[in-house]
């Protein structure tokens, strides 16, 4: 799987490809494949970006 989870930088929207129902969450940080995203109704949840493809989101 290629990294495309490398480009979030904070401040970028994503979905998860998991739970659809998360909405589009922002993210907070990406650090060491750690990526923190902020959903609205979920809260924050540190996803492991070895092992899921987060969707970047550009027109939220």
């Amino acid at each position: 799987m290629s990294d495309l989870n490398a480009i979030l930088a904070p401040g970028m929207f994503v979905r998860h490809p998991d739970y659809p129902d998360w909405g589009i969450g922002q993210v907070q940080s990406n650090i060491g494949g750690k990526i923190t995203v902020n959903f609205p109704d979920q809260g924050k949840m540190v996803i492991d970006g070895t092992r899921i493809a987060l969707m970047p989101v550009f027109d939220p």
